[in-house]
């Protein structure tokens, strides 16, 4: 009871979270005593939870076209300690060449809702609807003028979970956590269908990516640093997501991802490497921003050969989309809130590069060019 109180506390106040140790974290990954961690996605894993104190939900969809744009649509859903719930629709649409084409928008959202069946959304201006047999988002929006979205996301290789659920546990206490991370992906989808951007409408055609991620508790109670991998190419697609807790969780590395080829996944992999080979010192916050990476996948394949998968990505990552500071961008809200937080200085750095990866998948090897977007993640 002390702890959760305490843990209540903080999540109003902001106030630093004591020294848990590593006992207090329950990895999704502990649980699978070498099973093999895929799950399959279903109904309920693509629900939204709405849970009733601290939390974020959110529904990312990639997209990586055959125009050049690289973009992402997200909605979030945002409740601080059961007071107060925000939604914010945002947009990011990228092209290397053609600034007139490329967008960022944050839009709050108005009379937000889930709907009876809890897979689809709605907001004024806005829905998201599942189909019926889980296989296609129709995610359209006219919150903002500046980038209007109609598009049909359709999955290809199965979606995916770690475990049981996809979900890690914070808490000393594994059936009562006060705390709680999870996701489940889409690692391989195509898209089709229009967005405009500052009048130009695009026709948008191509590869796409989709996590629901949900985080039960304060963003930087939760995590220290995140490292996430979107890799697309013509027949290979690669996803990685890997987050560090704060030392009041024994700065834990949990990380997660997979393997697709077309509509085949080759592996759900949790051991995994994300580094950052080459960095400097980013002199307005003094984060080491990444200049080169190199993102490594081990696993097997989830049928009874359990095939040994590997796959090896390195690269410089040169073309720096955008450097997020998260404080300028949150509700106003929810800033005052982690304000008062020693330490804590969130910043996003969102990368689009071509790539090239290898992946090996029994005796077989595959090596593929394509396009990778990645994002550092540097909190407290």
């Amino acid at each position: 009871m002390l702890k959760w109180m305490q843990s209540g506390l903080s999540a109003v106040a902001g106030t630093a979270e004591p020294v848990y140790g590593p006992e207090a974290i329950h990895s999704v990954v502990d649980g699978l005593n070498g099973a093999n961690p895929f799950s399959e996605v279903v109904k309920e894993d693509l629900e939204w939870r709405n849970l009733p104190f601290t939390n974020v939900e959110t529904q990312v969809f990639y997209l990586t076209t055959t125009t050049g744009h690289i973009c992402f649509v997200q909605v979030i859903l945002s409740n601080v300690a059961g007071l107060h719930t925000t939604s914010q629709f945002t947009c990011r649409i990228y092209h290397p060449d053609k600034p007139e084409e490329s967008v960022w928008t944050s839009t709050h959202l108005n009379n937000f809702a889930v709907g009876a069946e809890k897979t689809n959304f709605k907001a004024d201006n806005l829905s998201i609807v599942l189909s019926e047999d889980l296989k296609t988002y129709t995610i359209k929006s006219s919150v903002n003028d500046k980038s209007i979205i109609d598009i049909a996301v359709v999955r290809e290789a199965p979606g995916f979970k770690i475990g049981k659920d996809g979900m890690t546990r914070y808490g000393t206490d594994y059936e009562k956590p006060w705390g709680s991370m999870r996701h489940v992906f889409w690692p391989r989808a195509t898209v089709e269908g229009n967005i405009t951007v500052n009048g130009h409408l695009l026709e948008v055609s191509g590869r796409a990516m989709y996590v629901m991620a949900l985080q039960g508790m304060k963003p930087h109670h939760a995590a220290a640093r995140w490292n996430f991998v979107n890799f697309q190419g013509h027949t290979l697609s690669a996803v990685m997501m890997e987050f560090t807790t704060p030392p009041s969780y024994g700065s834990k590395i949990i990380n997660v991802g997979a393997i697709a080829r077309n509509n085949e996944l080759l592996a759900a992999t949790v051991e995994n490497v994300a580094e950052h080979t080459k960095t400097k010192s980013d002199e307005a916050n003094g984060w080491p921003e990444p200049l080169e990476v190199k993102f490594e996948w081990k696993g097997t394949s989830p049928d009874e050969a359990a095939t040994p998968v590997d796959a090896l990505l390195e690269a410089p990552i040169p073309n720096l989309v955008e450097r997020v500071d998260v404080m300028s961008e949150i509700p106003a809200f929810v800033k005052k809130v982690v304000a008062g937080v020693a330490g804590t200085k969130p910043y996003i750095y969102q990368y689009s590069n071509p790539a090239s990866i290898k992946v090996k998948f029994g005796d077989e090897e595959y090596v593929e060019s394509g396009h990778l977007y990645s994002e550092a993640t540097f909190i407290s």
